[in-house]
């Protein structure tokens, strides 16, 4: 015969029910998505800094990559984007997302990667890397521009012809020519540093467009732009401007460099 154990619903210790009452929240000012990709080590590190103002929250999520970066692995990245940003905050509004990945968005393509945005977030704010370096340097009013990336030459041709088309001339191009997205991660600021100068330094450019959210360039900014006189922007860095102006948060940041300045 099966005995029924009788459970005790007394509370043996007090237990006290309190009201609440709630504030706005941490981003009552904006809140930003930005899916990264699973090799990813630096956007996040990055947008701490760079998207840290009161009111402002971003949320991520990881998206599955090959560590080896080429047009066919970039290209299969597609189909994930919605699942991707479904995990980010579900059912809660967001104001803006972000696709962290530069050269993906130029194989992909911009107006596909905001149609699979929107598959998951209908009429939000979209943007990528590329999307926010082609405003940065317009904003910028730079029309001549020295490329530096971590790429192969086949994909560093598309960017320049990408680019091109975009009106901007590229006229240098800088390349560490690895296409390991963890080891690109670890490229030091003394290499990163003397790159950008020796491109920047040339009078037929206006500007320096650092390519790849893996490498680490956003504290370097700065002191790149005091010794050059001229602007200097990378992948997280102007995809944190861009996605702060989407998001209507606009106050300018000087500190950060000529770009947050505006």
């Amino acid at each position: 015969m099966t005995q029924v154990q009788e459970i005790n619903t007394e509370l043996s210790t007090p237990n006290d029910h309190f009201m609440f009452s709630m504030d706005e929240g941490i981003a009552h000012r904006a809140r930003i998505g930005v899916v990264v990709l699973a090799t990813d080590h630096t956007l996040e590190y990055e947008w701490r800094a760079l998207v840290n103002q009161p009111g402002v929250g971003f949320y991520e999520s990881r998206l599955h990559n090959a560590v080896e970066i080429s047009p066919a692995t970039l290209a299969l990245m597609e189909e994930q984007i919605p699942g991707a940003v479904d995990l980010i905050l579900p059912e809660v509004p967001l104001d803006v997302v972000a696709f962290g990945c530069t050269s993906g968005t130029m194989v992909i393509g911009e107006e596909n990667v905001f149609k699979r945005i929107r598959q998951s977030r209908p009429n939000v704010e979209c943007t990528t890397p590329l999307t926010a370096a082609m405003a940065a340097l317009s904003a910028l009013q730079a029309k001549r521009i020295a490329l530096l990336t971590p790429y192969t030459a086949d994909i560093n041709q598309m960017f320049s012809d990408y680019i091109n088309k975009s009106g901007i001339d590229v006229t240098r191009i800088g390349s560490f020519n690895h296409p390991d997205d963890n080891e690109v991660a670890r490229i030091d600021r003394a290499s990163l540093k003397a790159a950008a100068l020796k491109l920047g330094s040339d009078s037929n450019v206006d500007a320096v467009f650092v390519s790849c959210t893996s490498l680490r360039m956003a504290n370097l900014i700065p002191e790149l732009e005091a010794e050059l006189g001229k602007p200097v922007i990378s992948s997280n860095y102007a995809m944190a401007w861009h996605a702060l102006r989407l998001g209507k948060i606009d106050e300018p940041q000087p500190e950060r460099g000529m770009l947050f300045a505006l």
